[in-house]
């Protein structure tokens, strides 16, 4: 990047405070720890001047114009449906998305992209209580209701708020390199820098946000010991129940059978050491699946690829 990289977030009103602010600080720390300003990061809304997020927080933007290197549009629920159907807008990213070196949305500003026209043949994220209402308003693209974010050629578009920060972190990985994201990430505090591969939601927090939540526990102990042998009777006995009790109340709880649960937990946990070097038969051991060949049976069933290929796209070679 010989020069600042132009960079645009499309605001309106009620739009969603994080979604604009979350990748906004992302870009403005990059800045701070390249020691130059690699990023021109401008705010700007159909109209300029002040525009008043979900929560009433007055962002202070410009009006449309100009062309950037990067343009991305908040999501929001207010304001959202007014921000797709309005013409000058739609025109105004007609022009632009395509001739910017990439485009794309945080959350729920997928809908304006689409709406516009932008996303058609696209493999594309959004939140997660949205997918279902995208796909079906524009059957042209695909939505992709598992990941964090998706990056499909130019086109970055990530699901609900948070996700917006890791999306705008690998944006910086790939125009400033892996070890300047990493810092901010560090400067954020954040747990962990997330893949976009990773699911919108872990079977742990699934069953945290149940109306009940008895196993939230179990579930935990389960993560830590995803090499042993998780049935049902072992299971049932950490919980204090009988078998058939404990089955029950399980999937009325999590919406999964056990074995299910516990194949999404080992799964999940494969995903990421995947990203690593560890061989094949080393990941399915750690993760309880006693061979590379069942272990590959069970990714492919759920991922739709093999474990290699999978490492080929996001991890390293296999020793």
């Amino acid at each position: 990047m010989s020069r600042p990289h132009r960079t645009y977030i499309l605001a309106y009103e009620g739009c969603q405070l994080l979604d604009v602010t979350g990748p906004a600080a992302v870009f403005g720390a990059a800045n701070e720890a390249a020691g130059r300003p690699a990023y021109d990061l401008r705010i700007v809304s159909p109209d300029g001047g002040l525009v008043r997020s979900n929560c009433g927080v007055a962002l202070d933007s410009r009006k449309i114009g100009g062309q950037p290197d990067t343009l991305l549009v908040a999501g929001g629920s207010r304001g959202l449906k007014a921000a797709m159907t309005r013409d000058d807008l739609r025109r105004w990213l007609r022009k632009t998305a395509p001739a910017a070196r990439r485009f794309g949305s945080v959350c729920t500003g997928a809908f304006v992209l689409a709406a516009a026209g932008l996303l058609d043949g696209r493999r594309v994220a959004t939140h997660w209580a949205s997918c279902e209402r995208l796909a079906q308003g524009f059957p042209a693209l695909e939505v992709d209701a598992e990941s964090l974010y998706v990056v499909d050629g130019k086109v970055w578009t990530s699901a609900g708020v948070t996700t917006g920060i890791d999306m705008a972190l690998a944006l910086v990985e790939a125009d400033l390199g892996p070890a300047l994201a990493n810092l901010i990430a560090r400067h954020f505090v954040l747990y962990a820098r997330r893949p976009g591969y990773q699911s919108q939601f872990s079977p742990l927090l699934q069953a945290q946000t149940a109306t009940e939540a008895p196993f939230a526990e179990l579930i935990e102990w389960m993560q830590a010991h995803l090499d042993r042998r998780l049935d049902v009777p072992e299971l049932a006995a950490r919980a204090g129940l009988s078998e058939r009790s404990f089955y029950r109340k399980f999937t009325e709880a999590t919406g999964k059978t056990p074995a299910h649960f516990v194949e999404s937990l080992r799964l999940d946990a494969a995903r990421t050491l995947l990203a690593g070097d560890l061989p094949l038969k080393a990941i399915a051991g750690k993760i309880g699946l006693s061979s590379p060949a069942r272990f590959g049976q069970a990714f492919e069933r759920r991922f739709g690829m093999a474990p290699s290929l999978f490492r080929q796209m996001h991890g390293q070679q296999p020793r």
